[in-house]
C-alpha cells in the first residue's frame, strides 16, 4: 500500500513537472513567433506598470517627434490655453513637419498642442516652448526636470520637437517612452487631442479655420486610443501608440521600427492575450472598528477588479488604513477609512471602506466621557 502512495505521488509530480513544462514552451513559442523589425520596443500596461513584451527596452536611442509628447504634456498643464497670443517669430522659423504657422501669427497654447499632437508641427513645438519659458533653452530645462521627476533616468532632451541636434545628447529608451505616454495619457486634454484623426482650428494673422490631420494612421484601427509618431533621418520611424479593449489600456513603443504600423498592431494582440480581469481582495474581510465609547463598526472592505497578469494578481497586496477610533452615531455607508491595493510597491488603486451597520449616538449618561475624550484628541492632535 505504502509503494502505491509512493508510485502515485512521483507519478504526480512529473504530471506537476510537465504541465510547467509545456506551458512555458507554450509561451516560449508564442513569444518567438513575435517577430518585430523594431530596434527597441515595448508593451507597457500603465495601470499596473507591468510590462508585457520588450525587446532592448533599456537601450537609449534618438526618439525623433515621439519627444513632442513632453513637450505637449508641459504645455497642456499651463493656465489659460485657449488665451490668443503671437508667435515668436524665430521660434516659427525652423525646418521639417509643420503645422503652417507664418510670422504675426495669432495662436492658444492648446492650437499649438494639437499642432504638436496631430501633424507633428515643429513650428509648434518651438512656438510653446517660447511661450510658456521664455525661450526654447528654458522649456528644454523644463523637460528634463520633468523627465527627472518621472524617474526616466535614461531621457534626455535638447530639443521640443525632436530634430536631431549633433552631439547625440537627444535621446530616450523604449521604457521610458513607455512611462512617459502613461503619464501623458492622466491629462485628459493630452488625451482627447492625441486620440483625433483630424480637427479644425483657427489661427493665423488674421486667424482663419483650417484642418489639422494627424500623422497616426492607427487611429483608424478599432480601439487605437493615441498616441504620437517620429521620425528623422538618424531615428528612422519611431512610434508610440495605446490601445483599449475592453477596460484596459496597454502602450506600446517601437524605436527605429521600419514596419511599425503592422508591429504595434501584432504587439497588442500578444499584449491583450497575457492580461485578464481579476479581482484584488483584502487578506482579512471581518474588520471591526472601536467607537469612542467603547463599541465596535462592522465595516465592509471591498474588491478591487482590475485588468492585469495573472502573475501579477498573485504579486499583489493591499492595506488597511483605518483611525484608532471613531466617534457614534455611525450610519451604514458611511467611509471609515481605505483600503489601497499595490504591486511592486506601486499603487493600483484605492477604495473605500464603509461602515456596514447602524451605530446609534451615546447614552446621554456617556455624554461628559465623550466630550473628555474630544478635549484630549484636539490637545493632543491625535
Amino acid at each position: 500500500m505504502r509503494h502505491d502512495r509512493l508510485r502515485f505521488c512521483a507519478g504526480a509530480a512529473v504530471l506537476v513537472l510537465l504541465m510547467i513544462f509545456t506551458l512555458n514552451t507554450i509561451n516560449a513559442k508564442a513569444e518567438s513567433k513575435l517577430q518585430i523589425s523594431a530596434k527597441a520596443a515595448i508593451v507597457y500596461n500603465g495601470s499596473t506598470g507591468e510590462v508585457l513584451f520588450e525587446k532592448n527596452a533599456d537601450e537609449p536611442l534618438p526618439m525623433a517627434s515621439t519627444t513632442k509628447i513632453m513637450s505637449a504634456l508641459i504645455v497642456l498643464e499651463q493656465e489659460d490655453l485657449d488665451e490668443r497670443f503671437t508667435v515668436d517669430s524665430e521660434a516659427v522659423n525652423t525646418e521639417g513637419s509643420s503645422m503652417g504657422l507664418r510670422e504675426g501669427d495669432e495662436v492658444s497654447l492648446r492650437d499649438l498642442a494639437c499642432g504638436m499632437l496631430l501633424p507633428s508641427g515643429n513650428d509648434a513645438a518651438n512656438a510653446a516652448a517660447v511661450r510658456v519659458a521664455g525661450s526654447i533653452e528654458n522649456f528644454v530645462g523644463m523637460m528634463n526636470e520633468r523627465a527627472e521627476k518621472l524617474g526616466l533616468e535614461s531621457t534626455h532632451f535638447v530639443t521640443p520637437s525632436g530634430l536631431d541636434d549633433y552631439t547625440d545628447d537627444h535621446y530616450s529608451t523604449a521604457r521610458d517612452m513607455a512611462v512617459l505616454a502613461a503619464e501623458a495619457m492622466e491629462n485628459q486634454d493630452f488625451r482627447d487631442i492625441c486620440g483625433l484623426q483630424r480637427v479644425k482650428l483657427e489661427f493665423g494673422c488674421p486667424p482663419y479655420e483650417r484642418w489639422l490631420i494627424n500623422t497616426n494612421k492607427l487611429l483608424k484601427n478599432h480601439g487605437i486610443t493615441g498616441i504620437k509618431t517620429g521620425f528623422t533621418d538618424k531615428a528612422r520611424r519611431c512610434l508610440v501608440s495605446s490601445c483599449m479593449r475592453e477596460g484596459c489600456e496597454l502602450i506600446c513603443v517601437t524605436l527605429n521600427d521600419p514596419d511599425d504600423w503592422k508591429d504595434h498592431m501584432a504587439l497588442f494582440d500578444y499584449g491583450f492575450s497575457h492580461v485578464e480581469q481579476v479581482k484584488l481582495s483584502p487578506k482579512q474581510h471581518d474588520i471591526r472598528l472601536m467607537t469612542a465609547d467603547g463599541r465596535q463598526v462592522l465595516c465592509k472592505v471591498p474588491d478591487m477588479v482590475i485588468t492585469m497578469t495573472r502573475d501579477g494578481a498573485s504579486r499583489s497586496e493591499s492595506r488597511v488604513y483605518l483611525p484608532d477610533f471613531i466617534y457614534a452615531p455611525v450610519n451604514n455607508g458611511d467611509k471609515v477609512g481605505e483600503i489601497v491595493y499595490y504591486l511592486d510597491g506601486r499603487e493600483l488603486g484605492r477604495r473605500e471602506i464603509t461602515a456596514a451597520e447602524n451605530i446609534s449616538a451615546p447614552k446621554t449618561s456617556n455624554g461628559v466621557f465623550i466630550v473628555i475624550l474630544r478635549n484630549i484628541r484636539q490637545f493632543t492632535g491625535l
